[in-house]
């Protein structure tokens, strides 16, 4: 029996059921640095140990696996503490702010290489997305030549009222854009080389927020094909993942309620609608693969080496947005 401890109570509530899901493991502690949600955890979970110090939950000899669900600027230093701990590792995206701290992650990885390490890159269990991988596989789409995914947050409070706005660096391509690099990354089974961005922040022109709410990128991937990705945090609409996926014999456009699939470019042939679901997935349920790769069965659906690959698309975009240039890929 595993036993799990989680650090931030936002997201990482949705962490526990993801766990106790689990045959094989129950959550037996939860930290906020919040004394209000503390005190709402002791409530809900009197079971459970509720401190407000995340080191008690590092530090604890009982707990074998550490969900990171802290503030962004936070989640490095609790990493490698919970790996030099002895702890697995499941942590929020992004992985850390910068690619000095991913050095020091993975350092602290090889010096643990029993250890697990997943992150919550949850588009790949949209059950729409995972029939569309199957379809590219298949060859249904042809060749894929060109992909696009756009983040739009629709949250604009979020980054101007919250806590994102706090820290010392926010970057909403790591915060959120990554999903869409991700998901455009294990779609295709191709990774991106070569990026160039430019960034905005007129949404959130006159507040505390102090840094870009709108980057967009261009990516070029190794085969050749062609890619854009967008993190949208102050667009008005409700959140949503756009993707487009263009292949030699079809088209498929992420839409809400249905994703419409073109196999025509005739304008009298109707295209198809796709009624998958989506999101159609919780935020705690990729910890069951992440419990059972722990346990020796198998690799997680997301493993340290495809955390690494996303964020490192992502700070290739940073630059490129910072310096207005085309930046190749340093793969971390």
């Amino acid at each position: 029996m595993l036993k799990a401890g989680i650090i931030g109570l936002g997201v990482g509530e949705s962490h526990i059921a993801g766990y106790q899901a689990h045959r094989q493991c129950r959550v037996t502690a939860l930290c906020d640095l919040s004394e209000e949600k503390c005190l709402e955890a002791r409530r809900k979970y009197p079971d459970m140990l509720i401190t407000p110090d995340p080191a008690e939950i590092i530090s604890d000899p009982g707990i074998d696996v550490v969900s990171v669900a802290s503030y962004d600027d936070c989640h490095c230093g609790q990493i490698i503490a919970a790996l030099d701990a002895g702890k697995h590792v499941f942590v929020e995206k992004p992985l850390c702010l910068f690619a000095s701290e991913a050095r020091d992650i993975r350092r602290a990885l090889d010096r643990n290489p029993h250890l697990k390490i997943s992150s919550n890159l949850i588009l790949r269990r949209t059950p729409r997305f995972i029939d569309l991988k199957r379809s590219i596989a298949k060859g249904e789409m042809g060749e894929i030549f060109h992909v696009e995914g756009d983040y739009d947050y629709g949250r604009l409070q979020k980054i101007t009222e919250g806590w994102r706005g706090r820290i010392d660096f926010y970057s909403v391509m790591l915060g959120g854009g990554i999903h869409m690099i991700d998901l455009l990354m294990w779609l295709t089974g191709d990774p991106v080389v070569e990026v160039a961005a430019f960034g905005n922040a007129i949404c959130s022109r006159g507040s505390a927020f102090r840094y870009d709410d709108m980057v967009a990128g261009i990516l070029k991937f190794k085969s050749g094909l062609t890619g854009k990705v967008a993190a949208n945090f102050g667009c008005v609409r409700p959140h949503f993942h756009g993707l487009s996926v263009y292949g030699t014999k079809a088209t498929f456009i992420n839409g809400r309620p249905d994703a419409t699939l073109f196999t025509s470019r005739d304008p009298a042939d109707e295209p198809v609608k796709i009624r998958t679901p989506y999101p159609g997935t919780r935020k705690g349920d990729m910890i069951g693969s992440f419990v059972d790769a722990i346990l020796g069965r198998g690799e997680p659906e997301v493993t340290g080496e495809d955390i690494f690959r996303a964020i490192s698309v992502c700070f290739a975009l940073e630059e490129a947005a910072r310096t207005s240039s085309v930046v190749p890929v340093e793969y971390l």
